[in-house]
């Protein structure tokens, strides 16, 4: 292997990537984890709006410690602003939004990713607490297009984009696109297509961090 010098995106730097690639007025469900920090990263000037299943339509970015409100979080009870225009509804009408498709976008975390796009991203299996799927189930199966946000590999090495999942299932078949600290990549015909790699990776660097065949459409940075 020709090793190389790279330096992987940091979780910030993961959200602007994502941020960026959002298109003016979409509605955008951002899940616990990493995609929470979109929130503070959406470009300057473009609309999106963002949702949160708790019941918030229209949120901000995280506020200024002396505009905190404690009752305006998000779902993974995190401060968050209102942009004018913005609103509060029940869970109940929340989850109506999700399931009937009216979301064009929602960006999740993953334990796994495999090359068909099954998501796996509520449990391990190995907590001794039962853990809890939450909205990622609905959000899943309800939303139009479902975008991973994640690191390439555990704390471990072990690679997250596999050939087949072997934690249980959030939804199969569902994800749509995959960003990583080291690259992104779509979901097609059955097989991860990179689309862009951090500068200093090489392809055969990113293969060896992936579980799954990899197809190219970036010229190879040496």
């Amino acid at each position: 292997m020709i090793m190389t010098s790279y330096k992987p995106l940091s979780r910030v730097d993961m959200a602007t990537r994502i941020a960026r690639d959002i298109p003016e007025g979409w509605y955008v469900n951002l899940g616990i984890g990493i995609p929470t920090l979109v929130a503070d990263a959406i470009p300057e000037g473009r609309e999106v709006i963002l949702h949160s299943e708790n019941g918030i339509l229209g949120f901000g970015p995280a506020p200024a410690p002396d505009k905190l409100d404690p009752w305006l979080i998000n779902a993974g009870k995190q401060p968050v602003s209102l942009n004018p225009g913005g609103s509060f509804f029940s869970h109940t009408d929340s989850f109506a939004m999700i399931r009937g498709g009216h979301l064009d976008l929602c960006v999740l975390g993953a334990f796994e990713v495999a090359a068909n796009g099954d998501l796996a991203n509520w449990t391990t299996s190995a907590q001794d607490a039962a853990p809890a799927i939450g909205g990622a189930m609905d959000l899943a199966a309800g939303t139009r297009r479902i975008w991973v946000a994640t690191e390439h590999t555990t704390k471990t090495g072990t690679p997250k984009l596999v050939e087949r999942c072997s934690y249980p299932l959030t939804a199969p078949a569902v994800v749509d696109r995959i960003y990583t600290n080291l690259a992104v990549i779509d979901v097609r015909d059955n097989a991860f297509t990179v689309i862009d790699m951090i500068p200093g990776l090489s392809r055969e660097e990113l293969q060896s961090k992936t579980a799954a065949p990899l197809f190219f459409e970036v010229p190879e940075y040496a």
